[in-house]
């Protein structure tokens, strides 16, 4: 069974991986979904924290490393911890993957309105730095919802046939 989950992990790390590298629209990645649904499903905590952690870093890696990514790599880890309350709950990771989706926005933005020297620390600059990550909110919600739709859904799919069959021939 550790060997299965294992396996899921490096596939989730792997899939996420592929997903930040090869062309997408912007903000357009499962890494929210998949920390949501890592720490739905993975029952072991520590599997569940390096599954995000790993795919983004190495994504990074290639993408390259930015000032941000102590904050990314944070709601990332923070985004595990929510996913512990989602459960089987499709309306819990709906509501879960809406919340997050606002909160990564929220917090990137200020870390970028606040650290980057691009906008004037003041509520001038601060509105125009949220204003300019409007269309990148738009695509980052649009791609949360459809991974976690996928991720979610195809397991609820799966615990109502193939794991509640495989559980009555045992």
């Amino acid at each position: 069974m550790f060997q299965s989950r294992v396996s899921v992990a490096i596939l989730m790390v792997i899939a996420t991986v592929l997903s930040r590298i090869l062309p997408h629209p912007p903000n357009f990645t499962p890494v929210l979904a998949v920390s949501l649904f890592s720490g739905a499903y993975l029952a072991d905590r520590r599997i569940a924290l390096v599954v995000p952690i790993l795919a983004m870093f190495v994504s990074d890696l290639y993408l390259g490393l930015h000032d941000l990514m102590p904050v990314v790599y944070g709601f990332m880890v923070l985004s595990v911890l929510f996913g512990k309350q989602i459960g089987t709950s499709m309306a819990k990771s709906f509501g879960y993957t809406v919340v997050g989706s606002v909160l990564f926005f929220v917090v990137t933005n200020l870390a970028v309105w606040f650290t980057s020297g691009m906008y004037s620390l003041d509520v001038a600059g601060l509105s125009q730095c949220f204003v300019l990550a409007l269309p990148f909110f738009q695509n980052s919600i649009l791609g949360d919802l459809v991974y976690s739709g996928i991720l979610f859904g195809a397991m609820a799919f799966l615990n109502r046939t193939v794991f509640q069959t495989a559980k009555q021939t045992v």
